[in-house]
């Protein structure tokens, strides 16, 4: 399997081309000063996805700063503290100033040359817009779960994934799905026989970060630490198809 094998790269968002984990940890960390308990960065991201995917399930059709309302919630009761309504409102509406990675965007660009873009992200239109706007970049589709009304790693998300891209032209085979989180993307993405590609973030660090602890083993068939080392794979590769085509 080459990466030049594929029409479609669909992405996952956060954790991916935005760098959620920083946003998530400048958001929280007044709550995190208030409890007093000296957490480090990796223990604030984990307090996070302990919460996060649960809420998710419990609450699948909420609009995700609906969501991260009630993650502070649940974090503020596990942390016995009184909820802060400025803190929690800014909170919910932080991903407007999540940034992205610092490859994200020249990626894009690169990719759009060779591939139609697509995203799969747990996140409503609303919010995505924003981010949107910050990657620079126009994709053949856009899903999220509000269009689901289920968020990852329900496999409905990737149905619908490949259900609608399938409508498009684009068959199941033709898609490569580019990730992060291997409990949110990959072992869904497993399931629904899409192949896969693990941009390891956080291959420098111990833990699963903001992201929830995968219950099984996940599987993927490309593996990088960046987005940067995907394009510079990429770059290699068509260099050598083009010297063999000679």
């Amino acid at each position: 399997m080459k990466l030049t094998e594929f029409k479609l790269l669909s992405f996952d968002c956060y954790g991916t081309l935005i760098d959620w984990e920083s946003g998530i940890f400048n958001a929280l960390s007044p709550l995190a000063i208030r409890s007093g308990k000296n957490l480090t960065r990796d223990q604030i991201l984990e307090v996070f996805g302990r919460h996060e995917s649960p809420q998710q399930k419990v609450t699948p059709t909420a609009l995700y700063s609906d969501i991260l309302r009630r993650v502070y919630d649940r974090i503020a009761k596990e942390w016995r503290l009184d909820v802060d309504e400025q803190e929690r409102e800014a909170f919910g509406t932080s991903v407007k100033n999540w940034p992205p990675f610092s490859d994200s965007i020249e990626a894009l660009q690169y990719f759009k040359q060779f591939y139609k873009l697509a995203i799969l992200s747990n996140i409503d239109h609303g919010e995505f817009n924003y981010s949107k706007e910050k990657l620079g970049v126009d994709f053949h589709c856009v899903i999220t779960a509000q269009d689901v009304g289920s968020y990852k790693p329900d496999p409905r998300n990737f149905t619908f994934l490949i259900d609608t891209l399938e409508v498009m032209g684009v068959g199941k085979g033709e898609i490569l799905h580019v990730a992060e989180s291997l409990y949110h993307d990959h072992v869904p993405a497993n399931a629904a026989g899409l192949a896969g590609s693990w941009i390891h973030r956080r291959h420098d660090k111990e833990g699963f970060g903001a992201i929830h602890v995968p219950e099984v083993e996940a599987t993927y068939d490309f593996r990088f630490i960046s987005l940067k080392q995907m394009v510079e794979s990429h770059k290699k590769l068509i260099l050598e198809e083009s010297s063999n085509k000679r």
